[in-house]
């Protein structure tokens, strides 16, 4: 009768077999090169070594800063819609800009390499787990202490604040690990990664300043922003599509192709921003509807491209036209004040 132990290995090697055939698959199919295929089979033994390996240098790279910028800005959109002083509540906007980037978002980034290591194998093998640089026990310090210093941080704006950058956790876990694993369905993990980066972050903004129930409009540009986000979310997946179908996650451009799933990911975008500025038409600040107006018209010939060669343009749409987006989203901030 086999042992636990000697079954478990048997899969690990049947599973092992089964990428490497996938892999040469796509060597044959000219996808990728016999150099990245040995690359990537590399930082399959690397991810689930034993012991711990924790390379300073490599701890910025595993909190990835360039994913910081969009829960920084919604916070900043959220204290611009209170109407407030920006100068006299510097001190808030500093430590919340803080909070939302270089802690929370960066935990959510370390906790997801931890979670994601094996996929990030395939799609990242440059990745500081799959390289060897950082252990996957020592990710964990790494997003531990983030968790700390966020909650202190936290806790110095508004206990309330705190709360919530508690929600932030758990959205961060929901989204990356086990039970829910959202991410494994691009429907969902979308949505949460959507609704953490932008909506909460724009509602924390808004209460770290009045400490008060945000306004209407403030709650309904969140929201809006929120699912907007899933299109950019969307865009973000097309360069993981080949390491996301060898590991059954059913990101948007996998379940749908990817032609389909960069229109659906502009029409989500679109009709967002058309919301935001019914908004702004309601409320007759016609400056504004019409400054989110042109860039949302200057979106369209982009997204054009986009959708011509999806997988070619993601990276490019990503860089240029989320920047007409998130520019909206601090017009539609400055058109909704009090």
């Amino acid at each position: 009768m086999q042992s636990t132990a000697h079954k478990h290995e048997v899969v690990e090697q049947d599973v092992q077999a089964n990428i490497l055939n996938l892999l040469n698959e796509q060597v044959n199919n000219s996808q990728i090169t016999d150099t990245k295929r040995d690359q990537i089979l590399k930082a399959i033994e690397n991810v689930n070594r034993p012991g711990f390996v924790l390379k300073p240098a490599a701890i910025p790279q595993l909190m990835k800063p360039v994913t910081w910028f969009p829960p920084m800005w919604a916070f900043t959109c959220g204290v611009v819609s209170t109407g407030e002083s920006i100068v006299e509540h510097w001190s808030v906007l500093l430590r919340g800009l803080i909070l939302a980037g270089p802690l929370l978002c960066a935990m959510s980034q370390t906790m997801n390499d931890y979670f994601d290591r094996e996929v990030d194998a395939i799609n990242e093998p440059t990745r500081p787990i799959p390289l060897g640089l950082i252990s996957k026990q020592a990710s964990w310090l790494v997003t531990f202490s983030l968790i700390i210093i966020g909650f202190i941080v936290a806790w110095s704006i508004h206990p309330y604040v705190m709360y919530i950058s508690f929600v932030g956790v758990l959205m961060s876990h929901a989204y990356s690990g086990p039970p829910l694993r959202a991410k494994k369905n691009g429907w969902f993990g979308n949505l949460i990664v959507g609704f953490a980066y932008e909506g909460v972050a724009w509602l924390t903004g808004s209460f770290a300043i009045t400490q008060g129930v945000p306004s209407g409009e403030t709650i309904a540009m969140a929201i809006i922003f929120s699912l907007g986000a899933h299109g950019i979310m969307t865009l973000n997946d097309f360069k993981s599509v080949i390491g996301d179908t060898i590991k059954g996650v059913k990101s948007i451009p996998v379940q749908l192709g990817e032609k389909k799933a960069a229109i659906l990911a502009a029409l989500i975008m679109n009709l967002a921003q058309m919301s935001a500025i019914a908004i702004l038409i309601v409320k007759s600040e016609w400056i504004f509807a019409i400054a989110a107006g042109t860039l949302l018209a200057i979106q369209l010939p982009m997204q054009r491209v986009l959708v011509k060669d999806p997988h070619g343009k993601a990276i490019w749409y990503n860089s240029f036209g989320t920047l007409l987006y998130v520019l909206s989203m601090m017009i539609c901030a400055f058109g909704i004040r009090p």
